[in-house]
This record gives C-alpha cells, structure tokens and sequence, in this order.
C-alpha cells in the first residue's frame, strides 16, 4: 500500500488522505474516536471549528506560516466522522480533545475557538490549564447562543436536521458550481450587517471554496442546545484574545464583550470588516489576522 507523501503513513494503518497540503487521521481514543487533520510544524495551535464545518476548515488557517506553526484540526463531535455519541457537551469535547492531544504526544497547545466551537474552547482554557498556552476566541459564542423560541432556532431544526441537512448543502454546493456570484450573495447577509452589495471576486471564491466542505450533520443541532456556566468562562487565567466584529450577524458582540468582562487576562479586538462574521474574507482580513498572529507571537 502507498504511502502518504507528507507524513509517510499508509492509509490503512492511521487511515491518512491528502487534504489539501495536510494529512487527515482518525485517532482512537478511550473517549471515542476523533477525525482531525494538521498541517504544518512549529508551534501547535489547536483549531477548534465552528457550525457547519469538520476537519477540513481551512479559511481559518489563513496568513499562518506553516514553517512556524502546526495546525491541528479535529472534527467536533457530530461533525465529519467524529461521531456524537456520548460527548454531546462542550465539557465532554473538551475531554475528548484533550485525549486527542495526549495521543499526539503534545504537551501544550494555543486554542483557537471559532464561531459555535467557543464553548468547547473555553472548556479546554479552563478545565485543562496546563494544556494551554493562549486562547483565541474569534467570532465565538461564549454563552447560549440561539433563543429556542426564536425564528433562527425554528428554521434550523427544519433545514439541518440528520434527515434534511444532506440535501440543504448539496443543493448549496451544486447552485454554488452554476451559480457561485449569487449564492455568495445569498449567504452574505448571513455573515456581516453591510448592506449586499456587488461582491469581490477573490472574496466570492473563498467562500464558495468553504461552503463545499460543510455539512452540518449531527453537530449543528447539537450546537444550537449547548450552553455554558458563567463560572468556566471566569475561571480563565491563560492570555486572552477575543477578536470579533461589530459587524458580525451570525454571533451577536454581546458574546464578545461577555467573554472579556469575564476572562481577567484578555483582550478585546473589535472589528470593522466588511464580511463581519467571516473576518478571514476581504480585503481587510489581512489586518484581523495580523493581530491575531501578533498575538500569538507575544
């Protein structure tokens, strides 16, 4: 059997594929199996996706050298083929990530939390102190997310439940294919408050090049349930960024600025980008992660 180029295992013995220029692996653990990808060397950062995603987020891994840094990304439970099972908490995440790095031998890692995946990330930063460098909550939640009364609870129950969600994004995919201008288009005030307005090429391609791995699977439903006691939040001690937008229309600032009335040792980067929630996109992504990575550096 042949063997990856990248990382020199065969497929049948740590189930690697190419993923772009990384490898993707299921590691078993004694909490359950886990899918994640890396990429790179350096050091670790531990990638911590949010809705709708898996292990094959890449738009978050943007502008990072991957001479200097390891990037690792797990599917959350739910998610690709981390099955849900019996971690459906973002405490029980947390354990199953922490297991995760254990089996990779990785002493400490810098956490990056994105979007529904802040609250697995802030388990990880307060229950496993001793595992984290820094924590990164871009575009996160901090607290329960979605009012069960809501309309966008109510239309997410319908639209990406296990029954449905298959055919809501392969319809999303194929339009994307045909019609890439207005599915961006379409998507766009999901993201950012801005008014629509005639989309950047580049800008259209990076998103369309997104939207082709997501599903939302057993993950998303699960997500828009979960919450979080304030005291977890507070008892972060590890150096804090929370970057976010005002922008942002898919996770409300107020989670932001909740995250860093709480967090003693943070810091908070309020952004005002033109793609809001996704403040990798754009031409003035380059100045969000810039400081995200001049945070890391520190």
């Amino acid at each position: 059997m042949a063997k990856c180029p990248i990382c020199n295992s065969r497929k049948g013995k740590r189930h690697c594929t190419r993923t772009g220029d990384g490898c993707r692996y299921r590691q078993k653990t004694k909490l359950g199996d886990v899918e994640y990808s890396t990429v790179g060397k350096g050091t670790p950062i531990l990638f911590v996706h949010g809705g709708h995603s898996n292990c094959d987020e890449t738009l978050c891994h943007k502008g990072f050298d991957l001479e200097k840094f390891q990037l690792i990304t797990p599917s959350r439970p739910g998610y690709g083929k981390t099955p849900l099972d019996n971690n459906k908490t973002p405490q029980q995440a947390a354990e199953l990530f922490v297991e995760l790095l254990n089996s990779l031998a990785l002493e400490k890692v810098i956490i990056y939390g994105i979007s529904a995946g802040g609250l697995t990330a802030i388990e990880l930063a307060s229950n496993y102190p001793d595992k984290v460098n820094k924590l990164i909550l871009a575009s996160a939640i901090s607290k329960k997310w979605l009012d069960e009364q809501g309309k966008i609870y109510k239309t997410a129950q319908r639209i990406f439940n296990s029954n449905v969600e298959r055919f809501t994004w392969g319809m999303v995919r194929f339009f994307s294919k045909i019609f890439p201008s207005m599915i961006a288009k379409s998507f766009y005030p999901q993201f950012s408050k801005n008014p629509v307005h005639k989309l950047d090429r580049d800008d259209i391609n990076e998103l369309i090049s997104s939207l082709k791995f997501y599903r939302s699977r057993t993950g998303f439903l699960n997500d828009i349930d979960q919450n979080i006691n304030r005291d977890i939040v507070a008892k972060i001690k590890c150096p804090t960024l929370i970057i976010h937008s005002k922008n942002d229309h898919s996770v409300s600032l107020e989670h932001a600025k909740h995250a860093n009335n709480m967090i003693e040792n943070s810091k908070i980067e309020i952004l005002q980008n033109e793609w809001g929630h996704l403040f990798w996109i754009g031409n003035d992504s380059n100045d969000s992660i810039r400081k995200t990575i001049e945070f890391i550096e520190e």
